[in-house]
């Protein structure tokens, strides 16, 4: 019955293009939840009244998030294309397109960690260093666990975010869904093809949804 709703699928191949693009979701989503932490961190001790406050770090490193925040990602891919070559060795493929994925998504998974940061009642914060707790123990003891369900929830926003991403890298030769309905969904007038690669790709990110929902929940103690 599924032969003949999509007769030109190839399934070694749609398979095969899963995996490539769980590959560069599952390694950008590590590498940006820790690139994104510590950059929100960042934000968050150096802003006005907080541990770290400095104008000047705060400033610049805003406008570094802001900037590559707001760069369309297709555009992001053109403009990184030397420094994908000079780290990667190539630009072609599924590892060609992790730099891409993790400069694109690290900004904008940072601002969502400051604004978790900032939803931390501060009296909570006051508590820990009028008791004296260093800044590493108040990050880990007090800043990390109680703004938890957000950071998880704004990592599930992200991952989404970057499995749409991977299908956009996919039309210049990164591999995944995204290149496999391009070059034999679209260019080949395959309807069935591009159709199938967009369900998986919406059973992927109904997973992701599913999956930080149900962590979200678990870590929120209100």
């Amino acid at each position: 019955m599924i032969e003949q709703w999509f007769p030109n699928v190839d399934w070694e191949k749609m398979w095969e293009a899963t995996l490539q693009t769980l590959y560069m979701t599952s390694i950008s989503v590590v590498i940006t939840f820790v690139l994104g932490l510590l950059l929100g961190l960042l934000l968050f001790l150096t802003s006005k009244g907080q541990l770290w406050e400095n104008k000047a770090v705060y400033g610049i490193t805003a406008v570094i998030v802001n900037v590559f925040r707001s760069i369309p990602f297709i555009i992001l891919i053109v403009l990184l294309i030397p420094f994908t070559k000079a780290i990667i060795g190539t630009i072609i493929g599924e590892n060609a397109a992790l730099p891409a994925l993790i400069i694109g998504a690290a900004p904008f998974y940072a601002r969502m960690v400051e604004i978790a940061l900032r939803e931390i009642d501060k009296g909570v914060i006051e508590a820990a260093r009028a008791m004296g707790a260093s800044t590493s123990t108040i990050i880990r003891k007090v800043l990390i666990p109680e703004s938890l369900p957000a950071l998880v929830s704004g990592l599930t926003v992200t991952a989404i975010a970057l499995v749409g991403y991977t299908a956009m890298a996919g039309v210049i030769g990164a591999g995944g869904l995204g290149n496999l309905a391009f070059l034999d969904g679209f260019q080949r007038s395959r309807n069935d093809v591009t159709l199938m690669a967009t369900i998986v790709i919406l059973i992927i990110v109904f997973i992701i949804q599913f999956i930080g929902d149900t962590f979200t929940r678990k870590l929120d103690k209100r």
